[in-house]
């Protein structure tokens, strides 16, 4: 019984772990999402929740002779990525998004209503655009004028200034002036603006907190960025002070005054901090003062497009082995792209900065390479610290960008809402019913043994449906069916092995040697009929992939996993429930294990 018993708890296990699984709604780990709004949790198709249902038919011919070109598998692959990034973009929820055959593309997206726009954003032509990176470019800040600036003082950081006591309260201490901190000696231009001049500086102020947020984020986790946007400053007054690499952080807001205090940093050659007197004595106690942004980044169009590049796959560089993703560009990409990188090359030379070029790819950046040479020959690398995924993706994702695959649509079925809710709640009572049925019969008619193989079905239903939910597969009406079919050859297998089982007590065997033997013999015939049936849904599977039926896919996929895990419950949930029962007392009369119409069975010998 120990044995048995153990392989019982270990089956428990599994059940305790599936019901998890089902019972929270979504599961989250790590990268790991699971679940949603939907009854478990579980993928539910259109049939099921409603939305949108829409093949599309690739269509590539030569622009010269109007000849159709066979679509490579790449290219479909590309524009596949291509409309799943558009989708997701647009927020039109969790789509389905398939390659039918050879060049044909589904696109579902359940709980989607408006699907006029669903189309237009899948719809429209890739666009793939280079542009140059221009490194700290200076801007002259015209929003902020003369009149802007209120007035400016040379002084420290006033403290935050005391609460003035509530009305009616008396106090003996006299009421504290307000102080300036020396404690930092930190020297600050306190700057006081008009309304809309804080308003200005504000907005300017938020762009250099942004992008030094972002430099400093890349910073931390190895991505690549510009560099921040900074200010260059000028103090005129007896003398000009310039203050460069004037940060966002070097800024602070007087309380919520008008009024911003900018550090000044040090004026001496041995790095210590400006005095209140050196500063005054080259400015005066209110200068005036004059902004310039500079840029950390600054995107140029300059009229290289994907049209321009004829080739983009993946390789390795020759020395240091490192994934690369190789670009070829057509006559006029290489005039551009080598006049482009000549005059990188050129800027760098003469001022020390290095821009580079920006590569977008429906207005979102893919990657930004440095330029470290001229390339006039048309080829070039994109080099960095790149896996072989990301040079793959890369390339799959320039390539689409190059030559979009211009698509037509060939098929399209709205699904309402509230026909999918009706659908669901049916399925639902019939997989209940039908159930509901199977253990009443299978419990009545075989008894014990088919009490065991109730609770091995309820143990199946949990099992499919976590399974469901962990791939996670897409469940369908069809797909419902399917479920429901398979709980009945679930069945069909466990009433060939209790047959079995009683032909082996007829013969006289012990109530163990029975359920064995009854098992092994029944086996071929379930293993080559749940066999058959996966070869029918392999067969099924891929005609509905080439003639693009996703609802005979659906029920072919689902069909499978419930007969390869019905095969599991019946031989081996079954079995073990039947072996432990056995050999627990209380359980070996002999009524409780003949069904109906097997009384002619002598008494069973003890095992």
């Amino acid at each position: 019984m120990g044995r048995y018993g153990r392989t019982v708890i270990m089956i428990g296990v599994i059940v305790i772990l599936a019901g998890l699984i089902l019972g929270f709604q979504t599961i989250s780990i790590g990268d790991f999402q699971r679940g949603g709004d939907t009854p478990l949790g579980l993928s539910l198709g259109l049939d099921l929740q409603g939305g949108g249902h829409l093949v599309y038919q690739a269509n590539l011919t030569d622009p010269d002779t109007g000849e159709t070109l066979e679509v490579s598998p790449e290219q479909m692959d590309s524009l596949k990525r291509t409309i799943e990034r558009r989708v997701n973009g647009a927020g039109l929820g969790e789509p389905i998004i398939q390659i039918l055959g050879d060049d044909r593309l589904l696109v579902q997206l359940p709980g989607v209503s408006d699907l006029q726009r669903a189309k237009a954003y899948i719809g429209e032509t890739a666009r793939l655009e280079f542009k140059r990176r221009e490194i700290l470019v200076p801007r002259d800040v015209t929003e902020i004028t003369v009149e802007d600036v209120v007035g400016v003082t040379i002084g420290y950081f006033p403290q935050p200034q005391p609460e003035p006591p509530a009305e009616g309260a008396t106090s003996t201490e006299a009421t504290p002036e307000p102080v300036e901190s020396e404690s930092s000696k930190q020297v600050f231009a306190l700057v006081e603006f008009t309304e809309e001049g804080a308003a200005n500086f504000q907005t300017l102020y938020g762009r250099l907190f942004t992008t030094f947020v972002v430099f400093q984020n890349a910073q931390v986790t190895g991505g690549n960025s510009p560099p921040p946007n900074y200010l260059d400053i000028t103090l005129d007054g007896p003398e000009q002070l310039r203050m460069s690499d004037v940060f966002a952080f070097s800024i602070q807001q007087v309380a919520t005054s008008t009024t911003y205090g900018i550090a000044i940093p040090s004026t001496s050659p041995t790095g210590e901090p400006a005095t209140l007197e050196e500063v005054t004595a080259r400015v005066g106690v209110s200068p005036s003062i004059l902004f310039t942004e500079i840029q950390g980044a600054v995107d140029e169009d300059i009229g290289l497009t994907g049209d321009d590049l004829a080739r983009a796959f993946p390789g390795q560089h020759t020395a240091s082995g490192q994934p690369i993703v190789n670009l070829e560009f057509n006559d006029q990409g290489t005039r551009i792209f080598g006049e482009l990188t000549q005059d990188i090359i050129a800027k760098e030379q003469t001022t020390g900065i290095r821009d580079q070029i920006s590569i977008f790819l429906d207005g979102v950046e893919l990657v930004s390479p440095e330029v470290r040479s001229a390339i006039t020959a048309g080829t070039a690398i994109i080099e960095g610290n790149f896996t072989i995924e990301r040079v793959q993706d890369l390339a799959l994702l320039l390539e689409g960008g190059r030559l979009p695959v211009p698509i037509e649509l060939i098929q399209e079925r709205d699904v309402d809402a509230i026909l999918g809710a009706d659908s669901l709640a049916k399925s639902v009572i019939a997989g209940i019913v039908g159930l509901a049925m199977v253990l009443t019969f299978m419990t009545l008619y075989y008894r014990l043994p088919g009490l065991a193989a109730s609770v091995a079905l309820i143990i199946y239903a949990t099992l499919v449906l976590a399974i469901f939910k962990i791939l996670p597969v897409t469940l369908t009406l069809s797909g419902v069916a399917a479920l429901i079919l398979s709980i009945g050859m679930a069945v069909d297998a466990n009433i060939l092995i209790f047959e079995r089982m009683k032909d082996e007590l007829r013969a006289g065997r012990t109530l163990l040697m029975s359920i064995n033997i009854g098992f092994d013999r029944a086996w071929p015939a379930i293993r080559d009929g749940n066999v058959s049936t996966l070869i029918t849904c392999a067969i099924l599977f891929w005609f509905a992939d080439q003639l693009g039926a996703s609802i005979v896919q659906g029920f072919a996929a689902t069909l499978a996993i419930g007969v390869a895990v019905s095969m599991f419950t019946a031989i081996t949930v079954s079995r073990s429930l039947l072996r432990f029962l056995a050999t627990t007392r209380g359980t070996r009369a002999t009524r409780v294990w003949l069904p109906s119409g097997g009384s002619e069975i002598p008494q069973m010998a003890s095992d």
